[in-house]
């Protein structure tokens, strides 16, 4: 089963679309988790509309509308694997140790608000942050994560690196 791991997407306040090579990746996938900061909801839609099957969950920056449509943390068993997904996992300092004591019965914990891609080992339980498709904030790229699980194993965990995404000068701007 192939996995598509997104978060932050930020629409339409840092992007004005998802890219290309994400929405491609969209089709492929099995399912497509995503971990909250959608913004608007028709980012939720368009996802709804291309995904094989979608689980997501609110983030601090989503409004009423999509808090009604998706809940704070959401659990799936994909391929043997069980995971969990929930937008805010608090400073990085200790993260690992409270991500373990709050998500005991999880194998991998999908996580986003910090845009910062992230893979690590609580014990048995893996932390897992795309990043940012839209937003790359300090990062040096914008990014998403695939994955394979099957007989309750994840493989091929795979950061992808999105090309960067220029915007046009405003007419008139002159070339220095």
């Amino acid at each position: 089963m192939r996995l598509l791991l997104i978060s932050d997407t930020h629409l339409p306040t840092r992007a004005r679309s998802l890219p290309e090579a994400l929405l491609a990746a969209v089709d492929e996938a099995d399912a497509v988790i995503h971990a909250g900061d959608w913004v608007d909801e028709a980012t939720l839609d368009l996802l709804e509309s291309r995904s094989r099957r979608l689980i997501g969950v609110y983030g601090n920056n989503d409004g009423p509308g999509l808090r009604r449509r998706l809940a704070e943390i959401a659990y799936a068993e994909l391929g043997g694997v069980r995971f969990g997904v929930v937008h805010e996992t608090g400073t990085t300092a200790g993260r690992e140790r409270r991500c373990a004591a709050r998500f005991p019965d999880v194998d991998i914990l999908v996580f986003g608000h910090s845009h910062i891609p992230w893979d690590t080992l609580a014990g048995r339980l893996r932390l897992l942050n795309p990043g940012s498709p839209t937003d790359r904030r300090q990062q040096p790229f914008c990014s998403y994560m695939t994955l394979t699980v099957a007989d309750g194993r994840a493989y091929d965990v795979t950061l992808h690196r999105l090309p960067p995404r220029h915007r046009p000068l405003p007419r008139g701007t002159p070339w220095v």
